[in-house]
């Protein structure tokens, strides 16, 4: 094939159908049977319908018809990657209306699962089908299990490290030092004579303990603009509360409030636990929180929520500001998620910097590391400069 064909080949089936037309220079454009096939999956979603006299869409279109919608479903995993094939039934959902192949366990089973499915799914959740909920627990499932592959032992690690830097100590129990620091803080202070080193200052770490080190509390926004960071937060959550150095409960509000800390054994649960959508009351999800605050210099609220407010905006303020008072460190993430910035109340972020609460943007990949920086006691504003630099 020449250059000049694959040329005219790949514009035809970026352009389609309607970009083929006389004059177009791609009327001669020669489509392999493959191609065909590729052509037909695309047109099915992305080219216009046709205005006929019944006002009904195109024979290329999806229409209503579930056996169609299958055999599309079966054609773009034939032709695509799964990183495609995720875009394009994204892209199926939003402009064809055809969030009820989800509510069909066919066609639930034939989808390529990712975390904008997931979010689909849970918003989803009050009205699916019996018969189709364990089907949706397979695809969350494999979801979770995929994120947490990815992200688990590096939180875990992460905190873990951060715990034992908080609670290191200049005066350790002998049992406690730690050589390599020591040896190396003390190098200076060789004594020829003695040919050892005399340490001036012993660093190790503080006894470690059973005993619960940090209060971590994740106060999620699931409200429907939140979906991607509800999936993320309800794995992370899990992860935290794997953690026996920390207490970790899990708040998810919306106008009502549901404490689903005693689901955090399996993220699944969190997730189904959760109800996508509807208004948002964030002063009464602090409120709670408040209630479940014992140790206050010990305790890390993270507010995960674009800040839209449906509740009263000054009492939030204050109770935010009684929380940071007493010794809670509090931040808020605007967004837990990897599709950047989101769009957010910049006056309630504005008004709570003044408190000294940091507001950003954090991907689920920084996540561990935000959470490392919160236990040390680092400047997260600064943290957040620096990562996005």
């Amino acid at each position: 094939m020449s250059v000049d064909t694959d040329r005219l080949r790949r514009w035809r089936l970026v352009l389609g159908g309607d970009g083929a037309g006389p004059g177009s220079g791609l009327e001669d454009a020669q489509l392999s049977e493959e191609d065909s096939g590729v052509d037909k999956a695309l047109a099915a979603l992305y080219d216009k319908p046709d205005e006929d006299a019944t006002g009904g869409p195109r024979s290329a279109n999806l229409g209503a018809s579930a056996p169609r919608v299958a055999r599309w479903l079966g054609d773009v995993r034939r032709y695509f990657p799964s990183t495609v094939v995720q875009v394009m039934q994204r892209d199926a959902v939003d402009r064809l209306g055809l969030t009820r192949m989800l509510l069909e366990k066919e066609l639930l089973a034939a989808v390529e699962p990712d975390v904008h499915l997931v979010g689909t799914l849970l918003s989803l959740n009050s009205v699916l089908p019996e018969e189709t909920k364990e089907t949706a627990r397979e695809v969350v499932r494999k979801v979770v299990e995929e994120l947490e592959e990815r992200l688990a032992d590096r939180t875990r690690a992460a905190i873990k490290g951060a715990l034992d830097k908080a609670s290191r100590t200049h005066r350790p129990r002998p049992g406690d030092v730690d050589w390599a620091r020591t040896i190396h803080a003390n190098l200076k202070h060789y004594s020829p004579e003695l040919r050892t080193i005399v340490p001036e200052k012993l660093i190790g770490f503080g006894r470690r303990q059973q005993a619960v080190q940090r209060d971590v509390i994740l106060a999620v926004d699931q409200s429907g603009s939140m979906a991607e960071s509800v999936v993320y937060s309800g794995l992370f959550g899990a992860v935290l509360a794997s953690m026996r150095a920390l207490k970790t409960s899990f708040v998810a509000f919306d106008t009502e409030v549901a404490d689903l800390t005693e689901h955090l054994a399996d993220p699944v649960d969190v997730l189904f636990g959760t109800q996508l959508g509807g208004g948002t009351d964030i002063n009464r999800a602090i409120a709670y929180c408040q209630g479940l605050v014992g140790r206050p210099e010990q305790t890390l609220l993270v507010l995960i929520s674009d800040l839209y407010e449906g509740g009263d905006e000054d009492e939030l303020l204050q109770r935010v500001a009684e929380l940071v008072n007493s010794g809670v460190q509090v931040v808020t993430l605007l967004a837990l998620s990897d599709s950047g910035a989101p769009s957010y109340d910049h006056e309630n972020a504005a008004a709570l910097a003044e408190l000294g609460v940091p507001a950003f943007a954090c991907t689920p990949d920084q996540f561990p590391e935000l959470m490392a920086a919160a236990v040390r006691g680092d400047d997260l504003q600064a943290w957040a400069a620096r990562e996005s630099s």
